[in-house]
């Protein structure tokens, strides 16, 4: 391992830890005789008055924002929150065959989707209305988001996972792998709004 690549994967291995790390564990990512202290000294000294700078607080190491920037930063929480199983049905139906009704959703489910479900899913921001169906009563139909997308790491719909190989690798039972692939066509039209504009 080169001088050059060893300093990019401690940049790497610190961006994304959850917690400060330690020299020894660092140490333990690299080789080629390089030492994780002068690797750390160097990525403070490129980091130096940025916005973003490499702190040692004990014998950790972390990125933190520049404290000089507080007063343009804006804290934000991000609050896990597991989605029941009907959510996770709700959502992959709406995922799969977009853009859908909830009558739609109850149908495949068999069993009726609660306005906490929807709720959720709009909470989340992985879902949302998008416009109504030509049908009697006009039910709101709905899609994903850009946000559901982005939070799986996917480019576009085309990039889930088909419904086949879903049931091969044990995520589906028989029963719901005779639920057809969403028309291509609807498909295409429940592209997320904000990818559309």
């Amino acid at each position: 391992m080169n001088r050059e690549l060893a300093k990019r994967v401690v940049e790497a291995l610190l961006f994304a830890a959850e917690e400060p790390l330690d020299a020894p564990t660092i140490q333990a990512h690299l080789s080629g005789g390089l030492h994780a202290g002068e690797l750390l000294d160097e990525l403070t000294r490129d980091y130096a008055g940025g916005g973003v700078r490499l702190e040692r607080h004990g014998n950790r190491y972390a990125f933190r924002t520049a404290p000089d920037l507080a007063d343009h930063l804006q804290r934000e929480q991000v609050q896990s929150r597991r989605l029941s199983r009907a959510a996770l049905e709700t959502l992959a139906i709406i995922a799969y065959h977009q853009p859908v009704t909830r009558a739609e959703i109850e149908e495949m489910r068999g069993v009726s989707v609660s306005k906490g479900t929807l709720d959720l899913l709009l909470e989340t921001g992985w879902v949302q209305p998008k416009g109504r169906r030509e049908s009697p009563g006009r039910p709101v139909t709905w899609v994903t988001t850009v946000a559901f997308l982005d939070h799986l790491d996917l480019a576009s719909l085309d990039d889930l996972p088909r419904i086949d190989e879903l049931v091969q690798v044990g995520l589906l039972g028989p029963a719901l792998s005779a639920v057809p692939d969403a028309d291509p066509e609807e498909a295409s039209a429940g592209q997320p709004a904000d990818a559309e504009e």
